[in-house]
């Protein structure tokens, strides 16, 4: 496997572009400030440390490009995986605009891709910090000539998050992709709005994963209040999430899940849980069997940590 070595004074999305498979990048304490993108497949990326080494930009929605477009939420990342079998490591990856009140959404990192693997990580931002592709079939198909081809593929991504920080406020974990966060941090920031979500998924009813957290921590900032964040909400009808031996703050609300705005979805999410469940959760959430959860976390085989 070949290494190259970068520091923050080199482009970084120039090295990225330029690096062969099954090479390891590795970059030294610092903060490189840049949009990137990877597209070349298996590489892993390494830093020195989620608090030395950090991966800035400050895209936003709302943000109009050369053409007086709107940015959407889809083009806002700091950093978006495109090819199989990417790895990070122990690196920070940030989006800091900030004000999504006023902003609207501001992504950190998007995965567009399969065999996504992040090991003690941090991706901090406000709404919609982690992406996990691919897009619902509806927005794949309103987004042709917008968002790029690469932004708008199709598949079925298995996506793996490991002992990382995972930091935002509104439906800071989103998409289709089928992820599994073991042993994470979920943590809440502050938010001017008042209630927060931790996940979005956009599921199809064919996908039987979703997103799992196993054995995760949901955390929050001293200033977020008391039962104001839903653990998900479904972005789309089916959106599919199980949360497996995980540990609840005081900001989480006793009825765990939100229904999205006046839709019918807790008709169709499919929201579960296994452990020790609060009190006063809502009736259409479920809980998982035995067999249920070795099944969910099995699917990850041996990328589960």
């Amino acid at each position: 496997m070949d290494i190259k070595k970068v520091m923050p004074t080199d482009d970084l999305s120039e090295v990225l572009g330029n690096v062969k498979p099954h090479t390891t990048v590795v970059l030294s304490e610092g903060d490189y400030c840049g949009k990137i993108e990877i597209d070349i497949p298996d590489i892993t990326i390494v830093g020195a440390g989620c608090e030395k080494t950090r991966i800035i930009w400050s895209d936003y929605a709302l943000k109009k490009d050369e053409y007086g477009r709107e940015y959407n939420t889809f083009r806002t990342y700091t950093a978006a995986v495109l090819a199989k079998g990417v790895t990070f490591k122990d690196l920070s990856v940030i989006n800091d605009a900030g004000s999504p009140e006023v902003k609207g959404q501001e992504v950190a990192l998007s995965v567009l891709a399969d065999g996504f693997h992040a090991e003690n990580c941090h991706f901090l931002s406000t709404q919609d910090t982690v992406f996990c592709g691919p897009l619902p079939d509806d927005l794949i198909e309103r987004y042709d000539g917008f968002l790029k081809d690469a932004l708008r593929v199709s598949g079925g991504f298995r996506q793996t998050f490991s002992r990382c920080l995972i930091a935002g406020n509104v439906d800071f974990i989103f998409g289709c992709g089928d992820a599994l966060f073991s042993e994470c941090e979920i943590r809440s920031v502050y938010d001017v709005r008042g209630h927060g979500y931790a996940a979005a998924p956009a599921h199809a009813l064919s996908q039987d994963t979703g997103f799992v957290f196993d054995s995760c921590r949901f955390t929050c900032e001293d200033c977020v209040a008391d039962g104001s964040v839903f653990l998900a909400r479904p972005w789309r009808d089916y959106g599919k999430c199980s949360f497996i031996s995980c540990d609840y703050g005081r900001h989480i609300s006793p009825q765990g899940f939100d229904k999205w705005n006046d839709t019918e979805r807790d008709k169709t999410a499919r929201f579960a849980e296994w452990g020790d469940i609060p009190e006063g959760r809502v009736s259409w959430a479920k809980r998982l069997g035995e067999d249920e959860k070795n099944k969910l976390t099995g699917y990850f085989g041996g990328e589960q940590i």
